[in-house]
């Protein structure tokens, strides 16, 4: 098992290295002068413009720009932006916004598509099925502003169930509705996918040994339906923590919330390397270390599967 989290570690390094090179590739060649932008309809002497240019390397080639930013990640700082605010200030305020409101969307995806998935994979052909699939193929054709401004409007402000916008208070009650809509944009993928893995496992043979041998269905359904179904479902949960990071940008700028997304946001606008390539950095370890937990996950799910050298 050590060994194999090693191998993964390491598997992971090219592919951040390769991330980070292609963002600040991308952020590069982007239009414009970010510095110019910065003054708007004012001209700033060329003595101004060359030493804003020599404070964040702008006047270097861009491998040299790259490869200064890459020794200074790993030596945990990520760059000043144009504010003068450290990017690790920015990230540390941002980021835990962003990711309690990610948390709490997967919990209600897994809650709701696992009992969901679950039912209808049980009883299939019947009314609850038909409804579960009808629904969710509704919301999979919604698109995520829609469902945000749906629920700001109708639960917002008509019913006043939840705050219609976040603001600078990012309490869990006030996260709430915003996490029902990042959970309702991807349960639907997972309601069916759970759905299909509980049909499949319920016709298994080692399912209907279960039954001849004399055991309960409240003991063969969470014990060897369940458990031998969630093998693919915990892959698509993985890949929807990161779907919802990346993916919040939307909603937190409907719901007017300060995480990643409308940070994000405004450093793609002014042009600000260091934060933008910061930011995609830190998703993507974050996602590469999801991933790791998945796929360790699959031996505590399934005992056939062991990590051997």
């Amino acid at each position: 098992m050590a060994f194999y989290i090693l191998r993964r570690l390491l598997q992971a390094i090219p592919v951040l290295l390769g991330t980070t090179f292609l963002i600040y590739f991308m952020v590069f060649a982007m239009p414009g002068d970010p510095i110019l932008a910065l003054f708007g309809e004012r001209t700033p002497s060329p003595a101004l413009l060359a030493r804003i240019r020599e404070q964040y390397h702008f006047d270097q080639p861009f491998i040299v720009q790259y490869l200064s930013y890459v020794g200074n990640i790993f030596r945990g700082d990520f760059g000043i932006s144009f504010s003068g605010q450290p990017v690790n200030t920015i990230l540390a305020r941002a980021f835990p916004v962003t990711l309690k409101l990610a948390l709490m969307a997967i919990i209600i995806e897994i809650v709701v598509a696992l009992s969901v998935g679950l039912i209808s994979g049980l009883r299939k052909g019947g009314i609850f099925d038909a409804t579960s699939l009808v629904v969710s193929l509704l919301l999979v054709s919604v698109p995520i502003f829609v469902l945000c401004f749906i629920g700001q409007f109708f639960f917002g402000v008509k019913l006043g169930w939840f705050p219609a916008t976040v603001g600078a208070d990012t309490s869990i009650p006030r996260l709430i509705l915003p996490a029902i809509i990042l959970a309702l944009f991807v349960v639907a993928f997972s309601i069916r996918l759970t759905r299909s893995s509980v049909v499949e496992t319920a016709t298994a043979d080692f399912v209907r040994t279960a039954y001849s041998k004399g055991l309960s269905r409240r003991r063969v359904v969470p014990v060897h339906i369940l458990r031998n179904s969630l093998i693919p479902v915990t892959t698509q949960f993985g890949a929807d923590f990161g779907i919802l990071i990346v993916g919040a940008t939307v909603t937190e700028g409907i719901f007017n919330v300060p995480g990643v997304g409308n940070t994000l946001f405004q450093a793609i606008i002014r042009g600000e390397r260091p934060t933008v390539v910061s930011f995609v950095t830190v998703m993507v370890l974050l996602y590469l270390i999801v991933n790791i937990l998945v796929d360790l996950l699959y031996a505590v799910l399934d005992p056939r599967i062991r990590y051997v050298k």
